[in-house]
This record gives C-alpha cells, sequence and structure tokens, in this order.
C-alpha cells in the first residue's frame, strides 16, 4: 500500500474503461473472489493505520461489487476486535456474484447488518467507510444513495472511501450530483485520474493506492501524474565554463495599460527560471521600461517589431496582462519566434480571431513550438464551448486542444493538465489553494518561459514549471496554512527556494 503524494512515485493512471478492462482480466486469471478479498483487506489494514484507536466501525454499503469490498472489510475489522455496524442500501437489489459472495462472508462471521433508515449518521462510530458506489457512477445519485451520501456528508466522523469518494468520476473528477467527501480513499488496483483533478483533490483528502498485488503498467492508461524527478532533469547543475549566452533571450510582450505589473512578474520569473537575458516590452507606451527593484531585466518598446532574425533566435511569453493591445503584436509573433508562450489575455485574442487561429494552427507545420497556458474559461473560448463543459472533461478538453493547435496546453485548476499532441495528458498533483491569487497564473508563464529557453523542451519545461509552482504553495502552506492567497511576487522566491531544497 502506498500513500499517494507528490513524491510517491506513482505513475499511471487508469480511468473507468482501463480499470474496468483489468478488472475482468483478474476475474479471468485469479481464483474466484481473489480481488474482493484483497481489497477488503486492504481496506482493513488502512482503516486500523488512520483511526487506530476507533473501536466502533460504521459501513454504508452500496448493491454493487464496492459494497462487497466494504462487507470484506467489515468481516476483517471484526475479526481484529472492532465493532462494527453495516448499513446496506439498495439491498432489495440482486447483487453481482462478488458482492453476493461478499454479503454471505459477512452473515457467516455475524456483522451486525442491517437497512439503511435514512439515519447513517446517528450510528455511533469513530470511523464510516464509504462503499457506497466507487467505479459505479453513470449519473447524479438518487434516491437512499444520495440521501446516504448526504449523511456520511453531514456526520463529524472521519471517512474512508473505498476507490472513489461515493458520486465522484473516476475520469473527470467531477460530481454530477452530491459526492461524499472523505478523509481518506483508498484507490484499488488503479489510480484514477478523477482523484487528482476537478473536483477530485477536495473529495478525496489524503489518497492511499493498493495493487491488490498486480502490477498495472501503461496499457490501458488514460494519463500519468507528473513525477517528482522531472525537477532533477529540469533544472542541472550548470557547467562552469557557460554564460549567459548558453541559456538563452526570453523577450516578455503584454501590460498594457494598468497592467503592466503583469509582464515585469512573468519577466522576473523567467530570469529566476534560468533565462540568460529577459527583456520586456510593454504594451502600455508610457510604461517605464526599469524595473527598480530588478535590473537585471531589460525593457525594449515595441520588441515585437524587431528584425526576424531577432525574433528568432528568442524564446517568447507574450498576453500576461495584455489587454485588447495583445492583438497587435500577434501576427509577429505568431510568424516568426520559434519558442512561443501564450498566455492571458492573447489566448482570447486568438479565440475571437480566425485568421490568428490559422497563424497559431500552421507553427507546428513549420517546427516552431507553442506553449498555450489557459485557465477554464480561456480553455473553453479557444474550444468553441462553456467552460463548464471543460471543467466536466478536463483530461479530454486539454487533449482536444493539443490537438486542434498541435502545442502544448497548461490547462490551470486544481489537478493542472498538461497534454501534448498524441502523448497521454499528465496530471500535476502539487499546489493548493494558495495559488488563488492575482499575478500566479503570470508567474507560471514566464517561468515556462524561462525554463524553455534555458534548454527544455516544450513539454519538459512545463510539467517541471507546473510542479515547482505548486510545490512552492505546498512549502508555504505547510508553515502559513491555506486561509490567506501567496502573493504572486512571493510566489517567485518561494519557487527559487523550493527548487533549492
Amino acid at each position: 500500500m502506498v500513500r499517494v503524494t507528490p513524491a510517491s512515485g506513482i505513475g499511471w493512471l487508469h480511468g473507468n474503461a482501463g480499470t474496468r478492462a483489468l478488472e475482468t482480466h483478474y476475474r479471468h486469471t485469479l481464483p474466484a473472489h481473489s480481488l474482493m478479498q484483497g481489497a477488503g483487506a486492504a481496506v482493513a489494514r488502512l482503516a486500523l493505520a488512520v483511526a487506530p484507536h476507533a473501536r466502533n466501525v460504521h459501513v454504508v454499503c452500496g448493491p454493487g461489487n464496492n459494497g462487497g469490498d466494504g462487507l470484506i472489510a467489515a468481516v476483517q475489522l471484526q475479526q481484529v476486535g472492532r465493532r462494527v455496524v453495516v448499513s446496506r442500501v439498495g439491498g432489495a437489489s440482486t447483487p453481482p456474484a462478488d458482492a453476493a459472495w461478499a454479503l454471505a462472508q459477512a452473515q457467516l462471521a455475524g456483522v451486525r447488518i442491517q437497512a439503511f433508515d435514512g439515519q447513517a449518521a446517528s450510528v455511533r462510530a469513530e470511523l464510516t467507510l464509504d462503499a457506497l458506489l466507487g467505479l459505479g457512477i453513470s449519473r447524479a445519485p438518487g434516491g437512499d444513495l444520495a440521501a446516504a451520501i448526504a449523511c456520511l456528508n453531514a456526520s463529524e466522523t472521519p471517512v474512508l472511501a473505498i476507490d472513489l469518494p461515493s458520486g465522484l468520476h473516476a475520469d473527470s473528477g467531477q460530481a454530477p450530483g452530491i459526492a461524499v467527501r472523505a478523509d481518506h480513499t483508498l484507490t484499488l488496483l488503479t489510480v484514477k485520474p478523477g482523484l487528482f483533478t476537478g473536483k477530485g483533490r477536495d473529495h478525496s483528502g489524503q489518497v492511499w493506492f493498493d495493487a491488490l498485488g498486480t502490477i498495472p503498467g501503461a496499457a490501458g492508461a488514460s494519463a500519468r501524474l507528473v513525477a517528482e524527478r522531472i525537477l532533477q532533469r529540469a533544472w542541472p547543475a550548470r557547467a562552469h565554463a557557460s554564460h549567459k549566452g548558453h541559456f538563452g533571450d526570453l523577450a516578455v510582450v503584454g501590460g498594457a495599460r494598468g497592467m503592466v505589473g503583469a509582464a515585469w512578474l512573468a519577466a522576473r520569473a523567467g530570469l529566476a527560471a534560468g533565462a540568460g537575458r529577459v527583456y520586456v516590452s510593454p504594451l502600455d507606451p508610457d510604461a517605464e521600461l526599469m524595473l527598480p527593484c530588478q535590473l537585471e531585466l531589460m525593457g525594449r518598446r515595441s520588441w515585437w517589431l524587431s528584425a526576424a532574425d531577432a525574433i528568432a533566435r528568442t524564446t517568447v511569453v507574450c498576453g500576461c496582462g495584455g489587454g485588447q493591445s495583445v492583438r497587435e503584436a500577434l501576427p509577429p509573433l505568431l510568424s516568426r519566434a520559434p519558442r512561443l508562450v501564450l498566455d492571458a489575455d492573447a489566448l482570447n485574442a486568438v479565440a475571437a480571431d480566425a485568421t490568428l487561429q490559422r497563424l497559431l494552427r500552421s507553427r507546428a507545420e513549420r517546427g516552431d513550438s507553442t506553449v498555450l497556458t489557459p485557465h477554464p474559461l480561456e480553455a473553453a473560448r479557444l474550444l468553441g464551448i462553456a467552460a463548464a463543459e471543460v471543467q466536466h472533461d478536463r483530461l479530454l478538453s486539454a487533449t482536444n486542444l493539443a490537438s486542434r493547435y498541435r502545442c502544448v496546453v497548461v490547462l490551470k485548476g486544481s489537478g493542472t493538465v498538461i497534454a501534448s499532441p498524441d502523448a497521454l495528458p499528465s496530471i500535476n498533483l502539487t499546489g493548493n489553494g494558495k495559488l488563488a491569487s492575482a499575478g500566479t497564473g503570470d508567474v507560471l508563464a514566464g517561468w515556462i518561459g524561462g525554463s524553455w529557453s534555458a534548454g527544455q523542451d516544450a513539454t519538459q519545461a512545463a510539467e517541471a514549471s507546473v510542479w515547482l509552482h505548486g510545490l512552492a504553495a505546498d512549502h508555504m502552506a505547510s508553515t502559513q496554512g491555506v486561509q490567506l492567497p501567496l502573493p504572486a511576487g512571493d510566489l517567485i522566491t518561494a519557487m527559487q527556494a523550493a527548487l533549492e531544497c
């Protein structure tokens, strides 16, 4: 059993279809009921570990195999001296074969089993197991299932969810209706992507994984987690004989009137991330061309109108605080910049202009690379759909956007998704609510640009920067809590400190 953390080394993520395929395979190759027996035993072990002093355990079971896992866990817990009460929801329906076997085992063991009466929260317990639905969600829970979930959420008793918090979708991390808010989740056989994106992190609590004696690999995977080791690969030690020219030039184009700070934030981040030289070209014609607190940054008027060869040797970040003014800078940058990060208002301008969209799509055809860093609304505009549709399936939305424009996409939000054309998307596990602050997206765009300029490829720069961005927030939360946001300027310093740890 593994505690899933950013450093745990968990790689492949399997959604509903991939997990079902593995379940079918092992049911045909392992002795009868082996998976359920192993799942129940794993749940019982974790229950004893996370609530060692809980003498009374309440298991709330649904009618399917997730309920069967809960019943076997109940047997195991009773055998080690815990007082267990099982409340069954939907007990009138005919259970699947494995679940029927589990029910018989619980009855033979003398486990106290009762029908759910709408008062599950009133059962005396120090720990509750959520064994209602697991993977078995195809629509919003209704009737007694919804009532049981409401009871679990209303109770102050800690909840351990089996496989998935009931009501949460394994693929998207969305909840079509009410969903359990668990303190812990033990995901079984495979690790599900929905635990880490969308609403998954808010509903899952601490995630644990037990492969039930199997070795899940890439076959059938729908995504992967960004690995911690990317930090070591992304920023290796610099050679003694290196100089600033080895790490490239970065230009930041943005900062319309009243929003110049966004461009300077991105530039500061790009310099901290490793770019050799950083230029800032404000879109506000009256903006100062120097940041007194960071004299290393060099201001340039209308840099996007530079000679083609100057643009061709530069990594560009465009859009941070760009407003409507960014529209005039986009055609030459889309046509000439070999490495281009588009953020914020640059994305909105592209979404509203078919000519800019054609220029963006043509970049990959001639070998130029692009990274898009949208939040859900910006992604929705680029895809021509509603933001709610983007959030409904973040993995699919990011993948579709990467495929449409043949670029790397960083779909920001809880469980940021990084997608590249013709590759499995990845989900980032670092970060928290302290990043919900103005300017943190500008810092991320600038850091990606600086990393890319210094020698990383586009996907590596995106994944490593997103990871470090979240890691810095995690470090700050460990000392400050997550009640207050992390100011974007402080985030740059925190990212530098996190990288040096």
